[in-house]
């Protein structure tokens, strides 16, 4: 029983710890002013608002400077911003 009980356990850490993690930020451009939407993968040790920031101001390229980390979230939040991030989703 206290076999079954400890693998049950390591099965749901092993789960919860593979789990993906996402962002949705808004970005800019100047000369001229651009602005986008984005959703972006970041790494587990990233998954906090604070922790995402710096992460995805790093990953930005061309140009891109980073407003504002909006929230993080699980797969389950994925679908919902798809289309509102356009070319952005999942890009950088």
């Amino acid at each position: 029983m206290k076999q079954l009980l400890l693998t049950l356990a390591l099965i749901g850490f092993a789960s919860t710890a593979n789990a993906a993690c996402y962002a949705d930020y808004k970005a800019k451009m100047d000369n001229p002013l651009r602005l986008h939407y984005g959703v972006i993968e970041l790494p587990d040790s990233a998954c906090s608002v604070g922790a995402a920031a710096s992460n995805i101001a790093r990953r930005l390229t061309g140009g891109w400077e980073l407003l504002e980390v909006m929230s993080v979230f699980d797969e389950s939040g994925l679908e919902s911003r798809r289309n509102r991030a356009g070319q952005y989703y999942l890009r950088y």
